[in-house]
Order: C-alpha cells, then structure tokens, then sequence
C-alpha cells in the first residue's frame, strides 16, 4: 500500500554497481528530481526526504528493510534540508522558497514555521528545554525558533552565505561560502565561540560534528575531494589533519588520481563515532578517523552520490544516487537516476580498529 499515490518507476543504476551494493534494497516510489537531505528519525525508522521537485517525503523502513511511503508535504520551491525534532514526531524542512515549515506526524499536518530573506539551506534541530530550531540561510544569517512564538528568538549575522551546519549539543558549527567557518558553543548561542578559516583550499561542501562520546570537534568536505577532521580546543590540534578522497585515476594505468570530485555528505556513526563519506564520483567510503584509516568502500554508480545517513541505532545507511548540482546546470542530464537505496551495515564496516600499538 503506498501513501504516495503516484505510479512512477526508477530507472535502473548502470551496471557498474559492485557487488557489495547489490544487496542493497531501493527505496520505493523516490523523488522524481535530484535528492537534497536524507534524515532518519532518533525514534524509529522513519525516513525524512528532501528534493528539488518541492517536496519532503516520509518512509517507514520495515524489518526486512522493505519502505511504505507515509506521508509527503509541499515547498513553494526546492527542498534543501530535513531533520527530526528528538521526540521524532515533527520533521523540519527548509526550502529555496525561503521558508521553514514544520510537519506533525500525529496530525498530518505542515506549517510554516521559519522565514528568511533567501533560501534556507540548511534546519538543525537543538535538543534543549523545549527544543530550538535553526535555520541557516544564503542570506548570511542564523536564526533561533522557539515554535511557540511566530518571530525569531535571535538572529546571527554570519561572514557570509549559510553551507552547510552540524549541531552536536552544545556544539554548533556552521561552514560559510569563502571557507569561513563559524563554531558556537550553544550555551551562548548568539555569539561566535570561534571563527576560522577551513583548513582546506577549495570551497566547503559539507561540516559535520563528531558524536557526542568523543572530543568535540567536525569534519569538513570540499569541492576538490579532500576532508578535514579539526579538533575545536587548541590543546587537541595536533590531532587534526586532512586526508584526500573521491578522486580517480584519468585512465586505468595512471595512477594519478587526477580527476578531483566534490565530497557531498559526511554522516558519523552513532554508536561507534566512524563516518562515512559520499561523492560526485558516484562512491562511499567508510573510515576510522583515530586510526586514520578507511574501513571500506562502495563503488556505488556512474553518478554522483548527494546525501547519506545512518538510522539511530547504526544498523542501517540510507544513501542518494541523484545529481548533486557539483556541475551546475550544465551537468544535469536528462534521465539521471534519483534513487534513495538502503545498506545493512556489518560491524567490520563500521567499527572502529583496534588502536596500533
């Protein structure tokens, strides 16, 4: 029974797929345009969905890792970000139509709850007293929601464009077009704990905090296939370093790793605090950032790879096979695939290796 009511069908991954993904089960009924934001439920598994055909989509993951689509909402345009509030009985979103809007699983129901000035690009959710949601913009601001007052509790002016953002309580941090990076410590929400450059040269694509069980810091991803890992106290910088991904060789025999691609999304593991990271390459690899190594790789597709994530407890990973807008316009091809496909994880894929002696 689907919830959906449409008919529509997917087109088929080329046969480049690996064997490691050909168990892999695909979400029925996807998005009929490029996929933004995949976010799992902290409750259960529900699945939140975000796309550039304007609308945020909910499937139930069952046992057997089989979806039912169960509800779906509108945007004015493009839908840029999804995420839970902790109960998981509200999904936020916000949209190219500069709007936040809010859906109560109980009552069916969507709601504006949020507005900026241009489009919002990303909602986090802060789990404190009766909850707060975040809005980061391209119009250089962050706002602060109490959903039980119609106006912003704070605002904050930011260096420049809203990226990306990561909250990780009391940790929040915010990448900016020109690099900058914003961190916020969110006792003092108004106010910049720290602001630095990204330590990486290209322009930044993606931040995502460490879990909770581990020295607070993030990882950045950029447009030119590199990644970060950056410590925020001083006293842990010689832990950070950053390390290349999601290139390839420009012919079989080269070995020059000379085609660079965007790295798209970095989810961390909830239970074991590894992290995965997705790309333009159409590939996901898997690494244990205290070891400094990489635990796996998928070869996933022709495609780019635009979002990930990992339900609550880790035992499953949602991925995107959907064009990431790395190329602009120009590079959206008709008939490109936008498929959201399901990987039971192992435990030797995500756990972390046993430190070197």
């Amino acid at each position: 029974m689907s919830f959906f009511g449409s008919t529509s069908t997917t087109s088929g991954v080329a046969a480049t797929t690996s064997t490691a993904a050909e168990k892999d089960i695909e979400v029925s009924e996807p998005p009929s345009d490029s996929i933004s934001s995949l976010s799992f439920s902290g409750q259960a598994d529900y699945l939140a969905v975000g796309s550039w055909d304007n609308n945020v989509r909910l499937y139930e993951v069952q046992a057997g890792g089989q979806t039912v689509g169960k509800a779906m909402y509108p945007h004015q345009g493009p839908v840029l970000s999804v995420c839970w509030n902790k109960e998981g009985n509200k999904v936020f979103s916000g949209g190219a139509d500069n709007a936040g809007r809010m859906f109560d699983i109980q009552t069916g129901q969507p709601q504006q709850v949020a507005q900026h000035d241009a489009p919002i690009k990303v909602v986090k959710w802060i789990d404190t007293g009766a909850g707060i949601l975040a809005t980061g913009s391209w119009d250089k601001t962050i706002k602060y929601w109490d959903l039980r007052t119609p106006n912003p509790v704070a605002t904050v002016q930011l260096p420049d464009r809203c990226y990306s953002m990561d909250v990780q309580y009391p940790l929040m941090v915010v990448g900016c077009a020109e690099r900058h990076i914003q961190i916020f410590n969110l006792s003092q929400p108004a106010t910049p704990y720290k602001s630095i450059q990204s330590p990486l040269k290209w322009q930044t694509r993606v931040v995502s905090c460490f879990t909770a069980s581990q020295n607070s810091g993030f990882a950045v991803g950029s447009v030119e296939g590199r990644v970060a890992i950056q410590y925020i106290e001083d006293k842990d910088s010689s832990n950070n370093f950053s390390f290349k991904c999601h290139r390839r060789d420009s012919t079989p025999n080269a070995k020059d790793q000379a085609l660079v691609y965007a790295v798209n999304d970095i989810s961390f593991h909830p239970v074991h605090g590894t992290f995965s990271t997705c790309g333009a390459d159409g590939s996901i690899h898997f690494w244990d950032k205290d070891a400094r190594t990489r635990l796996k790789s998928f070869d996933i597709a022709p495609g780019p790879i635009s979002a990930t994530t990992f339900n609550r407890n880790g035992n499953i990973f949602a991925y995107a096979v959907s064009y990431d807008w790395s190329k602009g316009h120009s590079g959206m091809t008709p008939g490109h695939p936008n498929k959201i496909m399901l990987h039971a994880c192992k435990e030797e894929e995500v756990k972390k290796r046993a430190a070197r002696k």
